[in-house]
C-alpha cells in the first residue's frame, strides 16, 4: 500500500490500483490514514499533498459507494486537517472551529474504562465508589418511563416550542453512528448479537422486559471516533500521547440554518434549483399542499420510510429530502423544514422582484442570509430565554458585545449528548391536528406518537396547516421530575435502522457512556454549583423525594448518576424549564455559538442598520401567516394561548420590509444601495 502511494508520480494507473485497493480492502480505514503519516515522512510536501488529496478523494468515493452518501465521516477526517479548505468560511485564526466532521469540544475530559476509549459500564467487573453502574433500560423502567395518560400539560407554553427545540438541535449538532452494522473484530451483527465488541455496545434487559422478544439486549451502535483518537490514536501519535475517544459532530456548529441548506456543498447542490433564474430551493413536483410547496422527495428511492397501508406500491411516499437527514423522523419536525423551505422561496421571489438585475446566486445567497438570522433571532430572542430562565441567560449569556475570535463556537459533547436532550421530556405522547376554527377535525383524528414516525405520507395526506394549528394551539407536554419521557418514546420508538421498536431514554444514557461523558457531580462542580453527596443533599434541587430514593436506589452514590438524568430532574428555575446545571451548559453553548460566529446577524457588517431593524420585526408566528393557510396565529408561536380570544389575525402580525434589501440603478450601471 505504502509503495504504491509512495510511487504516485511515477504511473499513470496508480489510482485506478489505488481505488481497486481500496474497494475490496477489509482494513480499518484510518489505518489507511496512519499508512499516509508514514508516506508523508518519505516524500517533500507538495507531492504529499498531492497524494492526500487524491487519497482524500478516493475515501469519499468508496464512503459513497458503500454507504450511499451517508457516514461521510472519514472524508472529512483526511480532508479537513487541511486549514486553509475552511479559510475564508469559518474563525480565522482557528478555521476548524465549528466546522462540520470534526471533534466535539470537550469541556472536560472524557472518562472511560480504560482511560482511552472503552465506555462506563463496558466491563460489568469494574466498580464505581464500589458498585455496579445500573443498567440504563433498569433507570429508564424505574425512574424516567410514564404513561401516556400521566402526562402533565405545560400552562406556559405551546407544543412548537419543543419542535423548534428538536429542529435546532439538528441545525447544530448529529453524531454519525459507525457505518459498520457489524464488530469489527468477529463480524458479529450488531443488531442480533448482545457481546460488546466494537461497535456493537448493546443495551442489557432484564428478563421480563416487555421491550424485547426473547432477546437479552436492545441494540446500540457506538458513534464513530474522530480518526486519531480511542483505539486508534496510536496510529496517528505514540504510545506517550494516547488521545483518548473523541466523537464527530457532522454539521456545522453554528446557527446558520443547516436544516435548510446543509453543511456540505454536495448536499447545498442537491437541494438548489439550478435552473431557476430566482435562487430557489427544490421543491416536490408530485404534490402540492393547496398550492405550496412540499419537500423534494429523496433521491435514493425506495426509501425506507413507513407507507400508508392502504397505498399501492404505485402511490409510494417517499422519505424528504432536507438540509438534515433526520427531517422525516417525525410528522412535526417535517413541518417545520417544509416551512422553511416556503419561507427562503418566499423571500428569493420578493428579493428578485424588487432587484432584477440581481443574479439567481445573489438572491439565493441574500435570501440564504436572512433565513439564517431569522434562525439566530428566533432562537436567542424567542426560545433560550424561556429555557433557561431570565437569572441563568443574564449570567451565561448576557447582551451581544461583538464577535470573540477568542471564544471557541464548536459544540461540546456535554451539551449534544445530554443537556440539549432535556427536549425528550416535553414531547407529548399525541399529536393532534386541528381544522380552521382551532377544532378538532373528524377527517384527521388524533395520532399516537409512534404512529407519526418516519410517516411523511401522513404530512401529504393532512396536509400543513392542520398539524401547525394543533402545535400552536396545544400546549407541550411538561417536564416533571417522575413523569420524564412517555411510552410512545421508551417503549415504542421506531428507528429506521431497527426492525422493532426502541427506548429513547436508554438510547440517550447509553450515548452519554458511549461518549465517555464524565457523571452528574462533575458537571456541577464544572458549572460551580455545590456538589450533592447525600439524599438530603439531592433534595436540594430534587423536590420529589420518592425520585431521590429510586435514583440512590439504583445508583448507590450520587457521584454515580448519569449526568443526562441528574439534569433532567432539577426543579426549574425561576421562569426556566431547565434547571441549575442544563441552564448552565446550554446558556455557556448559546454564548459561544453567539459570540464566536463572526457571521452573528448582529456583528458589524453583516447587516446594514436599516435590514436589522427590519430583521427584528419578525418571528415565527410571521413566519407561519406567511408560508401557510393559517390566517390567526398568536403573537408569540411558543407561549400557549386560547383560540380565539389570545390569537391575533396575521395582519396584525409585524414582519420585515424587504425594501432595506432594494438597490437602484443608475445610469453607467452605477447601483447605489437603499439607505433605508
Amino acid at each position: 500500500m505504502c509503495s504504491i502511494l509512495c510511487n504516485f508520480n511515477k504511473g499513470k494507473s496508480t489510482v485506478t490500483n489505488l481505488y481497486a485497493l481500496l474497494k475490496h480492502t477489509s482494513t480499518f480505514k484510518c489505518e489507511l490514514l496512519w499508512i499516509i503519516k508514514l508516506c508523508q515522512r518519505s516524500m517533500n510536501s507538495t507531492n504529499c499533498l498531492g497524494i492526500f488529496l487524491v487519497l482524500c478523494g478516493l475515501l469519499y468515493n468508496f464512503e459513497l459507494y458503500r454507504s450511499g452518501g451517508e457516514g461521510l465521516f472519514l472524508f472529512c477526517c483526511c480532508c479537513c486537517s487541511l486549514d486553509f479548505f475552511y479559510y475564508f468560511f469559518f474563525p480565522r485564526d482557528h478555521p476548524r472551529w465549528g466546522a462540520s466532521n470534526t471533534a466535539l469540544a470537550r469541556w472536560l475530559p472524557p472518562v472511560y474504562e480504560d482511560g482511552l476509549s472503552q465506555p462506563r459500564g463496558w466491563d460489568p467487573s469494574v466498580r464505581y465508589n464500589g458498585v455496579q453502574l445500573p443498567l440504563v433500560r433498569e433507570v429508564t423502567r424505574k425512574i424516567i418511563h410514564a404513561s401516556n395518560e400521566a402526562v402533565t400539560e405545560d400552562n406556559l407554553y405551546s407544543d412548537i416550542i419543543m419542535v423548534w427545540g428538536q429542529y435546532i438541535d439538528h441545525d447544530i449538532a448529529f453524531t454519525p453512528q459507525s457505518t459498520s452494522r457489524t464488530a469489527f473484530l468477529t463480524g458479529m451483527e450488531c443488531q442480533t448479537t448482545c457481546e460488546k465488541q466494537n461497535p456493537c455496545f448493546p443495551i442489557e434487559v432484564t428478563i421480563n422486559d416487555t421491550l424485547t422478544s426473547g432477546t437479552d439486549c436492545l441494540p446500540f451502535y457506538r458513534s464513530s471516533p474522530a480518526c486519531g483518537t480511542g483505539d486508534h490514536s496510536i496510529l496517528f501519535g505514540n504510545l506517550s500521547a494516547l488521545n483518548p475517544r473523541q466523537q464527530i459532530n457532522g454539521l456545522t456548529s453554528f446557527l446558520d440554518a443547516s436544516t435548510v441548506y446543509g453543511s456540505t456543498p454536495a448536499i447545498e447542490n442537491k437541494l438548489r434549483n439550478l435552473t431557476s433564474k430566482e435562487g430557489l430551493l427544490r421543491v416536490n413536483v408530485k404534490y402540492y399542499d393547496n398550492h405550496r410547496e412540499y419537500l423534494p422527495f429523496t433521491d435514493r428511492i425506495p426509501s425506507p420510510c413507513a407507507q400508508d397501508s392502504n397505498t399501492s406500491e404505485c402511490e409510494r411516499i417517499e422519505c424528504f429530502m432536507a438540509g438534515d437527514s433526520r427531517s422525516s423522523e417525525v410528522t412535526s419536525l417535517t413541518a417545520m423544514h417544509t416551512l422553511w423551505l416556503r419561507e427562503h422561496n418566499r423571500l428569493a421571489r420578493a428579493l428578485k422582484n424588487i432587484n432584477r438585475h440581481w443574479t439567481a446566486e445573489t438572491v439565493y445567497q441574500e435570501a440564504r442570509k436572512i433565513v439564517g438570522a431569522l434562525h439566530q433571532i428566533i432562537t436567542l430572542r424567542d426560545y433560550i430565554p424561556k429555557i433557561v430562565g431570565p437569572d441563568a441567560f443574564n449570567l451565561y449569556i448576557g447582551l451581544y458585545t461583538g464577535y470573540d475570535p477568542a471564544l471557541n463556537p464548536t459544540v461540546s459533547n456535554i451539551f449534544s449528548t445530554a443537556a440539549f436532550r432535556f427536549g425528550h421530556a416535553t414531547i407529548q405522547p399525541i399529536v393532534r391536528r386541528l381544522n380552521a376554527q382551532y377544532l378538532d377535525d373528524p377527517e384527521l383524528p388524533d395520532l399516537h406518537l409512534h404512529e407519526v414516525f418516519f410517516s411523511p405520507w401522513r404530512l401529504i395526506k393532512g396536509g400543513l396547516d392542520p398539524l401547525l394549528r394543533g402545535l400552536l394551539a396545544h400546549s407541550a407536554k411538561l417536564q416533571v421530575q417522575d413523569q420524564l419521557l412517555n411510552e410512545e418514546l421508551t417503549e415504542k420508538l421506531f428507528v429506521l435502522s431497527n426492525n422493532g421498536s426502541l427506548d429513547l431514554a436508554s438510547l440517550n444514557l447509553q450515548r452519554g457512556r458511549d461518549h465517555g461523558l464524565p457523571g452528574y457531580n462533575d458537571w456541577r462542580e464544572f458549572c460551580g454549583l455545590p456538589k450533592l453527596e447525600t439524599q438530603t443533599d439531592l433534595n436540594t434541587v430534587i423536590t420529589n423525594y420518592s425520585v431521590i430514593e429510586k435514583i440512590m436506589e439504583l445508583y448507590h452514590n450520587a457521584n454515580n448518576i448519569d449526568v443526562w438524568l441528574g439534569g433532567l430532574v432539577e426543579d426549574f428555575l425561576p421562569g426556566a424549564r431547565t434547571g441549575p446545571l442544563f441552564a448552565c451548559i446550554i446558556g455557556k453553548q448559546m454564548k459561544a455559538l453567539r459570540d464566536g460566529d463572526r457571521f452573528w446577524w448582529e456583528n458589524d457588517n453583516v447587516f446594514t442598520e436599516a435590514q436589522k431593524h427590519e430583521l427584528k420585526k419578525h418571528s415565527l408566528s410571521r413566519v407561519i401567516c406567511d408560508n401557510t393557510g393559517i390566517s390567526e396565529v398568536p403573537a408569540d408561536a411558543f407561549q400557549l394561548a386560547k383560540f380565539p380570544q389570545d390569537f391575533k389575525h396575521c395582519d396584525n402580525i409585524p414582519g420585515m420590509n424587504l425594501e432595506a434589501w432594494q438597490e437602484y440603478y443608475q445610469e453607467g450601471n452605477l447601483i447605489i444601495t437603499s439607505l433605508f
